[in-house]
């Protein structure tokens, strides 16, 4: 599956999960990449170019939504309930896969 399909899949990149989980508060661009750095404890950074770029799919997905005119050039984002609904759905399918995967590897050490 191409990844520009993924979010009418109904499924998150990495980033695009981080990013949703990151704004459950209203946040700017900044405040987002810090977030998931703290989230992550500096084990994920997401740059400016993904960022704005995956913000701008989820925006036009309706998963998250503008709040205000912004000051000067800092726009603040949160998630909307569909986005906060996907991010759950995101999740569960995310379970599903370490799931298997842990199966998997329990019986093929039980060998």
């Amino acid at each position: 599956m191409a990844r520009s399909d993924t979010l009418e899949a109904g499924e998150l990149t990495d980033t695009s999960f981080y990013i949703l989980l990151s704004l459950t508060e209203a946040r700017h661009g900044y405040l987002i990449m810090q977030r998931i750095e703290e989230l992550t404890n500096g084990k994920v950074s997401i740059g400016p170019a993904s960022l704005y770029t995956t913000i701008k799919k989820l925006l036009s997905g309706g998963f998250i939504e503008q709040q205000g005119e912004g000051t000067g050039k800092r726009k603040t984002y949160i998630a909307t309930e569909r986005g906060i609904h996907l991010l759950k759905k995101d999740m569960e399918r995310r379970e599903n896969i370490l799931a298997h995967a842990r199966l998997v590897l329990n019986e093929e050490g039980e060998q």
